[in-house]
């Protein structure tokens, strides 16, 4: 099961991470949130020294510990 968190007006939101190659070479991966279920893409728990908070806007984000 993906990881899901619901924001303050009540909507969900699902928790992904995509591989991506820098115009430098190196291989980085991007967490984002997205209210439709990618399941190529979910990911079923928060990385390891990141936590999830709310912006203003009511969109969930990932920060450091």
């Amino acid at each position: 099961m993906a990881f899901s968190v619901k924001n303050s007006k009540g909507k969900e939101y699902f928790l992904h991470m995509k591989k991506v190659v820098r115009a430098s070479g190196k291989a980085t991966e991007l967490y984002y949130f997205s209210t439709d279920l990618r399941k190529a893409e979910a990911v079923e728990a928060v990385p390891a020294g990141k936590i999830v908070i709310e912006l203003p806007s009511g969109l969930p984000a990932l920060k450091k510990k």
